[in-house]
């Protein structure tokens, strides 16, 4: 499939790859490497705003080279970035400029306005919806492509931007399905939390930040006295850490749920797949996501998960086919939904199948299916016009 002897000179300018697991960072990072994997003859000038360092969990060819402001104060951060990507775009002349964050959009436009650059610009989801600055308006009416992370996004771009809808293109969202793979629930959490290996538990992975409460997490919490009712013995473990827990545990004591909630609060990477494989059922029925790779997650470890119909998670679960899609408002439909799940009489009899969940999910969403998603937009794109010398 890649075209080995493709050798471009492409700049990424990324807000982080290396030390956060958000979704922006993990996008970026796969990105980076399918980039790599499929043209290895490329140069690759890689500008990241937020880190310092490289580090050894992302691996990258020896012609690659890194630039970090990361180490400056936050609040010059913004303008010497900025002043770094178009410097160094001026002087090299990149054949593609590829950012995965739409704040970096404007930069973008600058360059294509003087030397004819042309840019890609990822968009993922909140950060791309309901765009008032006319200036970024201006730069992705301009950019030569826009990769939305979903279907939902796209089509939330085209309606309230008034795009071409030949610039924007989804490449979705992509995870490690060696990272997450089904277990028996583990021991040692199930000891930690005081939890019997029979017991029924619902999670959630997500931060807990007062401005992303369209996670669904509260919802969940509401939700729960109503399970208790034919489930008595049900337990909920919300994974995240943030500014909201605050608001959360003052839900737990209102609602009485001290006995049946967990705040797990922040776990490291390398025991998220152990949270996974501990549920029955993961619900996150947000209304604010782009996307939602904790979803393919769970799903890579045979879990039923449960997702809200008014977002990413569309995609995600391929409108209902992968999971549960519910109105993320109708605390009663999360209810009525989750105990189908857990009594096992949902009648999407898929999410009791974790073998097929596994298979159909790393076929639709692995990282193969995106590698060969972004060779096809590569291969489709202007840039390989056979007017553009350098190619």
């Amino acid at each position: 499939m890649p075209n080995k002897n493709k050798s471009m000179n492409i700049h990424l300018w990324l807000p982080q790859m290396f030390s956060f697991n958000g979704g922006i960072q993990i996008y970026s990072a796969f990105l980076f490497q399918a980039l790599q994997n499929l043209y290895p003859d490329s140069r690759y000038e890689v500008f990241i705003k937020h880190e310092v360092e490289t580090l050894p969990s992302i691996t990258y060819l020896p012609q690659t080279r890194f630039h970090f402001t990361g180490g400056l104060p936050l609040k010059i951060r913004t303008p010497l970035f900025a002043a770094q990507i178009i410097g160094n775009s001026l002087i090299k002349k990149p054949d593609l400029v590829l950012a995965t964050h739409l704040n970096f959009a404007i930069a973008s436009l600058i360059l294509k306005r003087l030397l004819g650059i042309p840019y890609w610009v990822v968009a993922h989801g909140i950060e791309a919806w309901n765009i008032k600055n006319r200036y970024l308006q201006t730069a992705l009416m301009e950019a030569d492509l826009i990769l939305a992370v979903s279907s939902y996004t796209r089509d939330r771009l085209l309606k309230e931007q008034n795009l071409d809808p030949k610039k924007v293109t989804v490449l979705p969202n992509t995870f490690d399905a060696h990272r997450f793979q089904p277990a028996p629930k583990p021991a040692y959490l199930l000891a930690k939390h005081s939890l019997k290996p029979t017991q029924p538990v619902i999670l959630t992975v997500a931060r807990l930040s007062a401005g992303e409460q369209y996670k669904g997490y509260d919802r969940v919490l509401q939700a729960i006295p109503q399970i208790r009712q034919s489930i008595p013995d049900v337990h909920y473990v919300i994974v995240g850490e943030g500014s909201d827990r605050t608001r959360i545990e003052e839900l737990i004591a209102e609602l009485n749920l001290q006995d049946c909630v967990t705040l797990a609060g922040f776990v490291p990477d390398e025991k998220l797949c152990d949270y996974y494989n501990l549920c029955d059922v993961f619900a996150m029925p947000s209304q604010g996501e782009g996307f939602g790779i904790v979803y393919l997650e769970a799903l890579a470890c045979g879990k039923a998960v449960l997702g809200g119909n008014q977002d990413g998670a569309i995609d995600a679960l391929c409108h209902g086919k992968l999971g549960v899609l519910v109105n993320p408002d109708d605390v009663q439909a999360i209810a009525q939904n989750l105990t189908q799940i857990i009594i096992k009489k949902h009648p999407n009899s898929l999410i009791y199948q974790p073998d097929s969940l596994r298979r159909l999910v790393i076929d639709t969403f692995g990282f193969e299916a995106f590698q060969s998603t972004l060779y096809q937009v590569f291969q489709t794109s202007h840039l390989y016009s056979p007017n553009i010398s350098k190619i």
